[in-house]
């Protein structure tokens, strides 16, 4: 094999052997290598600095869907398979859900509560419609059990708790949090699943002297609750899977950030149109307050 230096480059033909093979004429060879960047590829590079801007700033998170997202939001003129091409090239990848385990228990009693969703988790304004669940974070000291409270409106965590323990306080205190914040209207909608929390008579007594109506999906049926299984599965596919948490106190810390900084605040959701719950929320103040 024979090798040619040209400038800076060495090929392992010579020049002339190679422009031969490709049917190219050594002169236009050159010219294409000298010739300056395209504005095309200028523009292709200006983008991927943009979408690496967008990654970066989501931690990584985002796909391609919410990077064109978040590029149409600063004014940038990119279609979404321009920017999923860029974002193979670049070998940037959001976070992908892992699968979940569904739980099959009925506990006594609880098929006497009506399912008042039907698995529509949508509303017409903040506070109506709110659905909870409960999961759990690996910590080197144990779990730490993470009860919600979301609204079907604003999609926003309006109350949480968590603690070392699962009880029936753990998802009261999540509720009463969201009564706190001023998300909880009167007569409101609260939806689960049938864990055994959630279908006890304490719970079920504390939501009778709020005066909110109570609501659970079927046995073993995700679907029914899905809302607050997708939340779970994004905390833990965006923010729980990435990171090891030594202490409780450290997991608490960076699940509250998670929470209250990134998903209602800035996390741009497919279902509010690429929206974020405080974009929505204020919306809805906003109207409210204008009739």
């Amino acid at each position: 094999m024979e090798t040619q230096r040209t400038g800076e480059v060495e090929y392992a033909y010579p020049v002339t052997f190679m422009c031969a093979m490709l049917h190219v004429s050594r002169s236009g060879f050159y010219e294409w290598r000298s010739r300056p960047e395209s504005a095309t590829a200028k523009r292709r590079e200006h983008l991927k600095l943009l979408v690496q801007k967008a990654f970066d700033d989501s931690d990584g998170i985002y796909g391609y869907r919410r990077v064109h997202a978040q590029l149409q939001r600063w004014d940038v003129q990119a279609g979404p398979e321009l920017v999923r091409l860029l974002m193979g090239e670049m070998g940037l990848e959001g976070c992908q859900p892992r699968p979940v385990r569904v739980s099959l228990t009925d506990p006594v009693g609880s098929t006497e509560i009506p399912d008042l969703v039907q698995r529509d988790f949508t509303a017409a304004r903040p506070g109506h419609k709110l659905v909870g669940d409960i999961t759990y974070i690996p910590t080197w000291e144990g779990w730490l059990y993470l009860a919600t409270v979301l609204d079907c409106c604003t999609k926003e965590v309006v109350g949480y708790a968590m603690d070392d323990h699962y009880r029936t306080p753990l998802i009261i205190q999540a509720l009463q949090n969201a009564q706190r914040n001023g998300k909880v209207s009167d007569g409101a909608i609260f939806h689960s699943d049938r864990g055994s929390n959630y279908t006890s008579k304490s719970f079920g007594d504390f939501l009778a002297g709020q005066g909110i109506q109570r609501s659970v999906g079927r046995t073993g049926i995700c679907f029914d609750n899905a809302m607050a299984e997708s939340f779970f599965g994004t905390l833990k596919n965006e923010r729980v899977s990435r990171v090891v948490y030594a202490t409780r106190k450290r997991a608490r810390r960076d699940i509250t950030r998670y929470i209250e900084l990134w998903y209602n605040r800035r996390r741009l959701h497919s279902a509010l149109g690429y929206n974020t719950p405080a974009e929505i929320y204020a919306a809805h103040q906003e109207m409210r307050l204008a009739a």
